[in-house]
């Protein structure tokens, strides 16, 4: 999903394109087995997916670098004015890691209150961390700044499992962005929760912020309710 940028914060552009496809890896259903806390881990599995995913991007160099070269050539340091924005070079230090950091979530709904999701600092939030209506409609909004270098490859990863099976897993790219003094916003595309006798109950899940580089920023690992009704407020 695009984000269209301000000049103060609010939703902004990415600096490559975001790949706003949504890849769903449904699983199986009527499970009756009790839910296991190993589900709330990495498998090895998934673990030799990420390493065997992962992009080689060659050298790394600071945003001061990257800027500096081939300075001589006006078309090509134009085109790096317009891709780094409003970017002040001298600001953003010699570090060559970007540094993402998440500073809020929220689940929003068509005629309800946005749900807030206080991020703990250890990653386990206290269970449930939220409360869902069966059958509505929600979306996840979450801020996030970026500072040092550029993050390439920024991307959303949820994995959801009901009894100790795997029923839902999801994976979007965001996209590149400069480091800016402003705060990123970006709503993910708005999705339905499942309904009926067995869909109602607990979940475990774990949502985590990596780049190309599968350098987690943030890993989250919580528990959810689906309900008959949303809860009281």
């Amino acid at each position: 999903m695009d984000c269209d940028k301000e000049d103060k914060g609010g939703t902004a552009t990415p600096i490559g394109e975001s790949d706003s496809e949504i890849e769903h890896e449904p699983g199986e259903k009527n499970v009756s087995r009790q839910m296991s806390k190993s589900s709330l881990y990495t498998t090895e599995d998934e673990e030799e997916d990420e390493t065997n995913n992962k992009i080689e991007l060659g050298p790394q160099c600071t945003l001061k670098e990257q800027f500096e070269k081939d300075k001589d050539d006006e078309s090509l340091r134009r085109w790096k004015e317009q891709l780094l924005g409003s970017v002040d070079i001298n600001s953003v230090g010699e570090s060559l890691d970007p540094d993402v950091k998440i500073l809020s979530l929220e689940i929003k709904s068509p005629g309800r209150s946005d749900i807030v999701l206080p991020i703990p600092e250890d990653g386990n939030p206290n269970s449930p961390w939220f409360t869902l209506k069966e059958g509505s409609k929600y979306s996840l909004k979450f801020s996030f700044q970026v500072s040092n270098n550029i993050v390439t490859g920024l991307k959303y990863t949820n994995t959801v499992w009901k009894t100790g099976l795997k029923v839902d897993s999801t994976k979007q790219m965001i996209g590149a962005f400069s480091p800016q003094s402003e705060p990123y916003t970006h709503e993910m595309p708005e999705d339905t929760t499942p309904s009926g006798m067995f869909a109602r109950g607990s979940y475990s899940a774990r949502t985590k912020f990596l780049d190309d580089d599968n350098k987690c920023y943030l890993e989250i690992n919580y528990t959810f309710d689906i309900k008959k009704e949303w809860q009281a407020t």
